[in-house]
This record gives C-alpha cells, structure tokens and sequence, in this order.
C-alpha cells in the first residue's frame, strides 16, 4: 500500500544584530526513486533570495542560496508532496565472499570505513562479530538493526548533533542520528556497505486522511547485500509507506539539513518545526 504526504519543514533563524551576507546550503528536497515519487517540491526563503540547485556527490539535490541585504530573521521553508511505496524487503544477492571482492570493495569503499560520527570501537567491534555469526549479509543487518533498537532508549536531548556512534552506546540512549550511526559502526565493522539516510516519517500507521503530525527530521540506514534497501533501527521496522528519503552519505554530516557561514550578529534563537501530513 502507498501513500501521498506532504511535508512542510520550516527553520528560523533570529540574529542579536543584522546579518550583512550569508551562504547557505539545504538538504531538504526529497527526490524520485524506485520506492518513491516526488509530485511537487519547493524551497522557500524570507527573505527572498535567487536559488540553485545541484545533486551531490551522495545522489542528494542541495538548493544553494546567499543573502547580501542586510537581515536578522531568516526563515527557509521546504514544502513537498511526495508518493511513497510500499514496505522495502531485504535483499539476499551477495554472500560474504561476494561483500570482500575487489570490485565491492572499490565501490563502496567509503561506506564501508569510520568516520568522525561512526568511529572504531573495540568493544563494538566484538559485539558486530557476534551479530554476524552464523547469518547471511541481510540477517545480520536486520539482526544489528534489532539489537541497537533494543540496546538503546530513545530520549530527545540525551545526546547532541556532534555527538558520536560511541557516545551514544556508553550512554545507552540517543534520538534516531545515533541509532543510525551506532547501526552503521557495527555493519560497516561486519564489512558490510552502509549508508546514512536522513528524511522524515510519519508517526501514526493507521493516520487518516488530512492527518498531520508535529515532529522532526528522521534517520535510518541502508545496506548494500546485493542492493541497497533500508531499514529503521529506532522504530525496528522496515522502511515503508509512511517514510521519505531526502539525503543520503556515509553520517548526518553528509546530509545537514541546513549548514553555512554568514557574517554579523550571533544567532540568537532556532525554531526549527516539521508538520507531516497524511494525503492519501
């Protein structure tokens, strides 16, 4: 079963004294797939400012826009209708030997190293060892997936947006950014390629028409086992109908939703809020 949602997602930005110029980048435009199609996408901005737009090197589309009129409010907000598909299943077309051939290894390359959000660990190290025993590549995702969701409880503000796979697992709680970055520490340390995905869900399976929800930006991970296909370790259950995919990279660092530089004064408040809103 799909569904059509529309998501608005509105950031504001107040500033202690005018802003003469900024640069900015956005990563909040969905993008059409084989799971999903996007009917109408925009990104707004007041104050009005000319916009570009270009697909990264992760397959993610970045709206790009500078400001040079002097301003201390900024307000960036994207607005989109997208067509989702039905719930992804795992994919059993590569053994582990397939995962170490030189051609794999190549490829994904860079999905399959640390990084500054999903470091070396030992002790996890030794954890991803276990998960993996005696199961196929697509097992011992779902299996890692599943023991993160139970190692961790989920609480906003336990963590931060620097906070690392490792700080979230000596803490044993985290929002879905560290669920995500725990899971890829253990599959990548499996040898297994796997990527960050940020975008937003739709809290309420049963929602009816016109129903909206107040939330956040959600993450999750995907994992090449002969293809890529998703799964979501804060919620344990396969990505679905009720999620969109916005941004993709090896942690969130890859794909912010806003990032930048700007000249003038501290930003002296964020209000950041997301409405998801069930169409059909």
């Amino acid at each position: 079963m799909s569904w059509r949602i529309r998501v608005v997602h509105t950031t504001g930005y107040q500033y202690e004294a005018p802003v003469t110029q900024s640069y900015n980048e956005a990563r909040l435009t969905p993008r059409s797939d084989r799971r999903q199609n996007v009917v109408v996408t925009r990104v707004e901005t007041s104050p009005a400012t000319r916009s570009y737009r270009y697909v990264d090197y992760w397959g993610t589309e970045v709206t790009t826009f500078d400001l040079h009129a002097p301003h201390k409010q900024l307000t960036v907000v994207s607005s989109s209708v997208v067509e989702t598909g039905t719930e992804a299943e795992p994919i059993d077309k590569a053994g582990w030997p397939d995962l170490r051939a030189p051609d794999v290894l190549d490829r994904y390359t860079e999905l399959l190293e640390p990084t500054a959000y999903t470091p070396r660990d030992r002790e996890l190290a030794a954890i991803a060892r276990d998960l993996r025993r005696g199961r196929r590549p697509d097992e011992a995702v779902l299996e890692a997936s599943r023991w993160v969701h139970e190692q961790l409880a989920y609480r906003s503000g336990a963590t931060g947006v620097h906070s690392t796979a490792t700080d979230a697992w000596q803490a044993r709680e985290g929002v879905c950014q560290d669920f995500a970055h725990l899971t890829l520490v253990l599959l990548r340390t499996m040898g297994i390629p796997a990527r960050y995905v940020s975008g937003y869900l739709h809290t309420k399976p049963n929602a009816a028409l016109r129903e909206t929800v107040r939330g956040e930006s959600h993450a999750w991970i995907e994992a090449w086992t002969g293809g890529w296909w998703g799964y979501d370790p804060t919620n344990d259950i396969p990505i679905g109908p009720r999620h969109i995919w916005v941004a993709l990279g090896r942690d969130y660092a890859d794909v912010a939703p806003l990032k930048g530089i700007y000249s003038g004064g501290d930003a002296a408040a964020l209000e950041v809020t997301v409405e998801v809103t069930r169409l059909g």
